[in-house]
């Protein structure tokens, strides 16, 4: 079984190539019609003016050697033709008597270099050939019989040939300039068209605009394809805001607009990463709104998401720059301070926020509210490798420290180290 054979296509033509092409091809058609048809009406036309003109010939001969064939005269009757016809337009003159017998022939001499062509002229359809009766007083006494000359007609046929080329190349240049003119505005709106749809299509730059074009139809495209895109940028700002407002809302807390535990436990993987590469510390605050429950029970919701709103502004007010504070959940927030030179400046983070919960909470309607947090406190790579195990220490830290109130204390059990902060009001 033989192997496929793999064809290998060329690439399209572009537009302008092939409007080009058509529009030579039409040209050259048009021309050769119309040289055509101009070199055949010239040809009968001549054919016709020829016969003409050998008839008045062949007549003048008939009238010269009348006398010569009256009295059987060889020689005059060749001297009567040869004078006669040594016309361009003659090829060959023969003279009959009444019998039918050959009196005298008169060939033109012709170039044995060129015998090959004029092989070929002999075989010629169209020539003239005329035969005239020699007449005595009105009585037949013999004929003349004339060959015209092609000459007049290949020299007719040469010329033509040569004004239909020079009108084709004439046409051809024509042609490539005002194709080029008239093709540029066509092409040139259609590529930008096409080069903006493809900057749209693969770097969604949708602020590209196509420029006004010379044609009506083109230009009326162009503003159609430039509404459209407008649109389309438009559409596509709205789907940016939407898509940064879900991811935000996906990612952060909408009560509070901290970070929520999916963003917080995210970037304490890459923390984790980044520490381990770098050999740095780095801490994890886990805290807990003392009294939360009982105001959110006392005075309503609204009062709980208030303290809340106030315990996360406090927190992050605390921070550093580079720092982060989430929203786990409930009254539970984390924070992610890095990077740490030691223990004591997380514990020093603690103590300030601690601080500023000594402030009371004011309500709108003037009620005050005091609040407090507890705090547990987890350091990389002391007390966990990981977030999960970083995020469980100071949770549990965090618990003991909200269960042993007013003391600082370290925990260690099963290997899990842990330091909790408690401070109250």
């Amino acid at each position: 079984m033989k192997p496929p054979v793999l064809r290998t296509t060329s690439p399209p033509l572009t537009l302008a190539r092939t409007l080009r092409r058509v529009h030579l091809v039409c040209a050259l058609i048009a021309v050769s019609l119309t040289g055509g048809s101009l070199m055949i009406v010239g040809m009968i036309r001549l054919q016709a003016l020829e016969n003409h003109n050998l008839q008045l010939l062949a007549r003048s001969i008939a009238y010269s050697a009348e006398a010569a064939v009256v009295f059987n005269d060889q020689r005059a009757a060749l001297d009567s033709i040869a004078r006669i016809a040594s016309s361009d337009e003659v090829e060959s003159v023969s003279v009959f008597d009444i019998h039918g017998g050959r009196l005298a022939t008169w060939q033109r001499t012709r170039n044995d270099s060129h015998e090959k062509i004029w092989g070929l002229v002999d075989r010629l359809p169209w020539r003239s050939a005329v035969a005239v009766p020699i007449l005595n007083e009105g009585v037949p006494v013999g004929e003349i019989r004339l060959h015209g000359s092609p000459n007049g007609l290949l020299a007719f046929i040469v010329t033509g040939f040569l004004w239909i080329a020079a009108g084709m190349a004439l046409s051809v240049a024509s042609t490539l300039y005002l194709s080029r003119r008239i093709f540029n505005r066509i092409t040139i709106p259609l590529g930008e068209l096409a080069r903006v749809t493809h900057q749209v299509r693969s770097a969604r730059s949708f602020g590209q605009r196509v420029p006004p074009a010379h044609i009506t139809e083109l230009n009326d495209l162009a503003s159609d394809f430039n509404a459209l895109l407008e649109q389309l940028e438009k559409w596509e700002a709205g789907m940016q805001l939407e898509n940064k407002s879900l991811a935000h809302q996906a990612t952060h807390d909408s009560l509070t607009g901290l970070p929520n535990r999916t963003l917080f436990e995210r970037r304490l993987a890459h923390e984790v990463e980044r520490a381990t590469r770098d050999k740095q510390r780095f801490a994890v605050l886990f805290l807990d709104a003392d009294r939360f429950k009982e105001v959110n029970d006392t005075m309503g919701h609204a009062a709980g998401d208030k303290v809340l709103v106030a315990v996360a502004a406090r927190v992050r007010e605390q921070l550093r720059a580079g720092d982060l504070v989430a929203r786990l959940g409930g009254d539970e927030f984390a924070a992610l301070l890095s990077p740490l030179r030691d223990a004591e400046d997380a514990s020093r983070v603690a103590w300030n926020i601690a601080v500023a919960m000594r402030e009371p909470i004011v309500f709108d309607d003037g009620t005050t509210v005091m609040s407090s947090v507890s705090v547990g406190m987890a350091v990389y790579p002391d007390d966990a490798l990981d977030g999960i195990g970083l995020i469980r220490a100071a949770d549990i830290a965090m618990y003991l420290a909200k269960a042993r109130r007013n003391k600082e204390w370290r925990y260690n059990a099963a290997g899990l180290r842990g330091r909790m902060v408690h401070f109250n009001e």
